[in-house]
């Protein structure tokens, strides 16, 4: 009779081990089917991120060590003078001092103006979606067409936002030509695209608790201190990311200049206006040196990936996560 309930596995001493074994097989298999389902999911962002980012990266990789003409497609090793070429060239070190200079001025005022709208816009009760898509607009706006509109506020001589200052005896700028106003009209046309981060900032006050503002009214707490003591803190988190993703865009900037002063080949633009996005577009697509502007490149990731962990690890210091104690 024994023997019968050991074969049969209702024993109490066999049974039980292999029903739970069962059931963790049976647990492990679907694990297993929902992680393969996962991965089938995403294969395709996976295959493009193998193949055009990260295959484009060793690629670049290889041939910073190499004199790569492009126009005609010769190649030649080159060893680590392009990297020495990198403190040679003058006009590298000039374009770098324009994208710090422009970086450390734009996302300031990009945090603030983007907060500051969300601010508004989370105070709006009635027509908030419709708010919310007009404010939106301008982020989904073609960078040519942005650019275009741009050239015609910002012309010194008849531009509107010149003709607007007039109006209160205020000679407006050279916006576009007076070195000392060029990255400052810049900034101007990247603040017409800060509604992304206007975004952000609008889900992060949407989820402050509405019983800390009850609380700290009850406690006296006025306008200005209810925001530096409960919105800034809960939305920490939100203004430490808008930060780091705004300063990785700030030394990537491409389109603005470009598109301002760099489109025309013929007319001569301002050292103001040369950032270090544009210096490796020129290097490798006007003079058909690929290999130096990949090392140039290669060097931008590298001064982004130094400022992007120092951000990290100072950052999280005055960051509040939920949940933490």
């Amino acid at each position: 009779m024994t023997a019968v309930q050991s074969k049969s596995g209702t024993d109490a001493a066999g049974g039980e081990p292999r029903s739970a074994s069962s059931r963790s097989r049976r647990r492990m298999s679907s694990t297993t089917r929902e992680a393969v389902a996962g991965f089938l999911f995403i294969s395709p962002w996976i295959v493009g991120f193998v193949v055009f980012t990260l295959g484009a990266m060793v690629y670049s990789l290889v041939i910073s060590f190499s004199h790569y003409n492009l126009a005609n497609n010769r190649i030649r090793p080159a060893g680590w003078s392009n990297y020495a070429n990198l403190f040679e060239d003058p006009k590298v070190a000039v374009s770098l001092k324009n994208t710090l200079f422009y970086a450390v001025m734009a996302v300031p005022l990009e945090v603030v103006v983007a907060l500051a709208l969300a601010l508004l816009l989370n105070r709006v009760g009635r027509g908030a979606g419709a708010f919310r898509t007009i404010f939106y607009l301008p982020k989904m706006t073609p960078a040519v067409a942005t650019a275009s509109v741009f050239l015609l506020l910002l012309n010194g001589n008849t531009g509107a936002v010149n003709s607007f200052l007039a109006v209160f005896g205020i000679e407006g700028p050279q916006w576009l030509i007076d070195p000392a106003w060029v990255k400052p009209s810049i900034v101007l046309m990247t603040l017409w695209g800060v509604s992304g981060t206007m975004v952000i900032f609008l889900a992060a006050l949407k989820n402050v608790p509405r019983e800390l503002y009850e609380v700290a009214e009850l406690d006296g707490a006025g306008a200005v201190r209810r925001f530096r003591n409960v919105t800034l803190p809960m939305i920490s988190s939100a203004v430490f990311f808008n930060v780091l993703v705004l300063t990785i865009a700030a030394f990537q900037i491409f389109d603005q200049a470009y598109l301002l002063f760099w489109r025309d080949q013929n007319n001569a633009s301002p050292d103001a206006s040369l950032f270090y996005g544009v210096y490796i577009y020129i290097q490798a697509f006007r003079e058909f040196d690929l290999g130096f502007a990949s090392a140039m490149a290669w060097l931008l990731f590298v001064i982004i990936l130094g400022i992007s962990l120092v951000q990290v690890r100072v950052g999280n210091r005055f960051v509040y996560y939920e949940g933490e104690h």
